[in-house]
């Protein structure tokens, strides 16, 4: 059985697709390899003492730890001299940053979380690298308005999760594939050509501590879930929460599910970075076949006000995420 690589891939997708440039594809395997340096080191952080916080918080005020500073640092330094790039944002960062005027400077924006779900570093639970590319509008200085195009004119979006393997998935427009981090040969190889979420499922993914502040929507469905056969809904249902949004996303990509921490009483405006997190992952849920919402919103058709917004996100299996969805809009009603 052939082999195919990550660039491999790519270059199929810009000369037979004609989807991808040669900038894009170059862009891409820049990030690639940076996600290579992240996953070495998460796996040896506790043989290289760099497990534990910072010491310090990012810009929403959460602590940082070790391995978000560093893994921020690997971006930053692999993607700034390329010359693909206008400027990079990163969820550990308050404003853009810019290239320096040593290198030169390329069409893109990237967008980054640099270690998804770091709370779950020490207790060795999978965690992860989300990024998002936007096309940098001609003639405008890359500063943090030129990020604020909604997630539907995203060129690509991808995600890394650092578990059991190294896993990258990725979309550039044509549905999602994924990858598997040969760490002998030190190459991605292509192990699922066409992920498909199916449109039905039985398992649901959700913070239930936060019960108490949810809306009516919310808990409506979550009670029908939990009521299996004897519900209206007809079956039984299982609940998944690993609280790493890479590891929970990439269940759904496997074998279907609904993902969902929604705007609720304590997290008015949604819990979730609508840049950082939501933006991407919506791109790759609907590319596979899913679906992703606020409630009341299609993702990708959110107009962002401010680089770190954050939003509420159902996504996964479609036909759930219209039920919630649904709901939402009945409740807005009455």
């Amino acid at each position: 059985m052939r082999r195919i690589t990550l660039t491999q891939y790519l270059v199929e997708q810009q000369r037979e697709k004609g989807i991808v440039s040669g900038e894009l594809r170059l862009l891409i395997e820049v990030v690639a390899r940076a996600c290579k340096s992240i996953s070495n080191a998460v796996s040896k952080g506790a043989l290289t003492g760099i497990l534990g916080n910072a010491g310090s918080d990012n810009v929403q005020g959460e602590a940082q730890k070790k391995l978000d500073v560093i893994s921020n640092e690997v971006l930053l330094e692999a993607n700034e001299w390329g010359g693909h790039l206008a400027a990079m944002a990163s969820e550990e960062m308050e404003h853009p940053h810019q290239i320096p005027n040593r290198y030169p400077r390329g069409e893109f924006l990237l967008l980054m979380d640099p270690l998804d779900g770091s709370s779950n570093i020490d207790v060795n639970v999978s965690i992860g690298t989300i990024f998002s590319v936007l096309r940098c509008p001609e003639g405008v200085t890359p500063d943090e308005q030129a990020f604020l195009q909604p997630g539907s004119k995203q060129v690509a979006a991808g995600f890394a999760v650092y578990g059991p393997s190294t896993i990258l998935v990725l979309t550039v427009g044509n549905g999602v594939a994924g990858f598997t981090l040969d760490r002998e040969m030190g190459s991605w190889i292509l192990t699922q050509p066409k992920i498909e979420i199916p449109a039905d499922t039985s398992e649901f993914a959700i913070n239930m501590s936060n019960r108490r502040n949810w809306g009516p929507a919310v808990t409506r469905y979550i009670d029908e879930c939990l009521a299996g056969k004897t519900g209206p809904l007809g079956k039984d249902y299982n609940m998944r929460w690993v609280a790493s949004m890479v590891a929970d996303v990439y269940r759904i990509l496997t074998r279907g599910g609904i993902f969902m921490y929604p705007q609720d009483a304590k997290h008015k405006e949604g819990r979730l970075r609508l840049m950082y997190e939501a933006n991407p992952m919506s791109m790759i849920v609907e590319q596979a076949g899913g679906a992703a919402t606020n409630g009341m919103q299609r993702i990708l058709d959110v107009q962002p006000a401010k680089l770190h917004q954050r939003v509420g996100v159902i996504l996964g299996s479609r036909n759930e995420v219209e039920r919630v969805t649904g709901y939402h809009r009945e409740m807005q009603k009455s």
